[in-house]
């Protein structure tokens, strides 16, 4: 952390604000035990922290680390033996793979517990106003030192690469940004026939002999088909902007397509064979949509 000045500079931190934050420290101090046992409360709602807090020694020693690093926010001296120890703090944390959504999301919890301290005991508005600027200002950048860590540890990774090594992973993005544009306009060519599709059975049901029961099942039909491409476009579009790919909804563009068919056969005794056949692949991708879904509902949950 030797840009530790620049870091300093770059949040316009002063020394007054140093001061402050240190005359903060002993009401900060009385708080530290209740503080200790919300952020616990906080944190253990994050689903996978009992991977990082496997057994009771672990933990007391974290809760007495978490203790010193957050009395250590009001220290007063911010300098480069402050950010190298924040620097250490973040690359242990790199180290054991904690996610940096959970530090984020911790930061958070963090801010608002001194804020609202703050707010329960300040004398006057002034005073109270460049206590919060102070307190703003420390925790942003110890934010900022812990995932610079994360961040060099990317570069690194990028970096020990090999020339060939960079020139093929570059490649390869911009070869998958290719496939996605192409997979996008031949989504959007597919939805243009089901279009197609569902005004030429428009016209069969109006303009032919068509029994009206099998017209109405085969409009029903091309319309569920169309509705499953418009979906699967919106999914793609999301895709293109940085979510994940939606599996979901080619499965239910292919059951659309499947239950047309059955629409149109199930007026007919003839294809009853078919039915069967149909239906129960209709079944398996019914229950892959659903491990599809469930598993994205859990994914969601645990982040």
């Amino acid at each position: 952390m030797n840009n530790y000045q620049d870091l300093k500079k770059d949040y316009k931190f002063t020394e007054e604000e140093a001061k402050l934050l240190k005359e903060l420290q002993p009401r900060m101090t009385e708080v530290a035990d209740d503080f200790i046992d919300q952020f616990y409360d906080y944190i253990w709602g994050f689903g996978k922290t009992a991977q990082f807090l496997k057994n009771k020694e672990i933990i007391a020693h974290h809760k007495m680390k978490i203790r010193a690093w957050f009395l250590h926010l009001f220290c007063g001296e911010y300098d480069l033996q402050y950010f190298t120890y924040l620097y250490k703090v973040g690359e242990i944390h790199v180290k054991i793979g904690l996610p940096t959504h959970y530090v984020n999301s911790a930061f958070n919890f963090v801010r608002m517990f001194i804020l609202k301290s703050i707010e329960e005991n300040y004398e006057s508005k002034e005073q109270h106003l460049k206590e919060i600027e102070a307190v703003q200002k420390i925790i942003d950048m110890n934010l900022d030192a812990l995932t610079s860590s994360y961040r060099e540890e990317e570069l690194g990774k990028f970096l020990s690469l090999s020339k060939v090594e960079k020139n093929i992973l570059s490649g390869l993005k911009k070869f998958n940004s290719y496939i996605n544009y192409f997979l996008a306009g031949a989504l959007a060519i597919v939805a243009f026939f089901a279009i197609g599709l569902f005004l030429y059975d428009i016209y069969l049901l109006f303009f032919t002999d068509i029994k009206i029961e099998k017209g109405i099942l085969t409009v029903l039909g091309s319309l569920l088909v169309l509705w499953a491409s418009i979906e699967l476009i919106h999914e793609e579009i999301e895709h293109l902007q940085g979510k994940g790919f939606a599996i979901g909804a080619f499965i239910m563009l292919a059951m659309a397509a499947l239950i047309r068919k059955v629409l149109i056969y199930s007026l007919s005794s003839s294809k009853s064979e078919e039915l069967l056949v149909i239906a129960g692949v209709i079944v398996a991708l019914a229950v892959s949509y659903w491990l599809v879904a469930n598993k994205n509902k859990i994914n969601m949950q645990k982040n």
